[in-house]
């Protein structure tokens, strides 16, 4: 199976979104082109997937009903992090809409390499820990092994459905971090495009990186609820792309 990835700008979802296809690099029946416009949304790059032969094209975007305005032919998914339902409905791509995605702070006065890499650590975390990545492993496999495109909006009943936790209160604090990842956008959006004073656009921007930190922590903290009680759910895929499973931290996956 071959699949192609475009990464128009920068979103948690697509940083490491190839390496959860294959994470410890021994599938035999598993091919990926990567192709990257970096942090501008550029969708020229579109045309090095357009060229080659996939199974399945995926192409992670921010804010892709106003930013990608162009045909892609074959079987595509589109990850994203905001979307409406009239789009969602118009398009005939399958979709992935992570709402927790949020937007960086991205205000040159407040964000430099350093403030970019701690935000986006924290996303990282957030994302894996409340189920998004699991999410993005099943839904994709399933796309690459059927008729099937995937059309899922990701709120946290539906992260939470992949997260696999057997402790209630680490299922509370991920439910609380994916909520308070979530409503960071609201505030970046805020300071990015609406705010013209230096002060205020710039603590708005630090506020909502502090909310993603306490989302990371709160991330960090379920799973180490789950450790504690040997119980956290890990899903590696086999030598021929089978996802696996296991909970306990000696067991073999099956």
């Amino acid at each position: 199976m071959r699949v192609g990835i475009a990464k128009l700008g920068a979103m948690g979802s697509s940083i490491l979104l190839e390496y959860c296809l294959n994470e410890v690099a021994m599938r035999e029946d598993f091919e990926t082109f990567v192709v990257s416009s970096g942090s501008r949304i550029d969708l020229r790059i579109i045309d090095e997937i357009e060229r080659g032969e996939f199974d399945l094209k995926i192409v992670a975007c921010p804010d892709a009903e106003r930013n990608l305005k162009r045909k892609i032919t074959g079987r595509v998914v589109v990850v994203t992090d905001r979307a409406s339902e009239d789009w969602l409905e118009s398009v005939d791509w399958g979709y992935i809409v992570v709402k927790a995605d949020s937007m960086i702070g991205a205000r040159m006065e407040f964000l430099d390499p350093t403030e970019m890499v701690l935000y986006n650590s924290d996303i990282l975390k957030v994302l894996a820990v409340t189920g998004v990545y699991r999410l993005l492993q099943f839904e994709i496999e399933r796309a690459l092994r059927g008729d099937y495109l995937p059309r899922v909006v990701v709120d946290f009943d539906k992260a939470l459905e992949y997260a696999g936790f057997s402790n209630p209160y680490a299922k509370a604090k991920a439910i609380a971090s994916y909520i308070i990842a979530e409503e960071v956008s609201k505030i970046t959006r805020r300071a990015c495009f609406h705010e013209r004073d230096l002060e205020r656009f710039t603590t708005l921007c630090a506020a909502a990186h502090e909310m993603m930190r306490v989302a990371g922590i709160l991330a960090d903290s379920a799973r180490e609820v789950e450790k504690s009680n040997d119980t956290v759910l890990r899903t590696p895929h086999s030598r021929y792309g089978d996802i696996l499973s296991k909970t306990r931290l000696y067991d073999l996956p099956r």
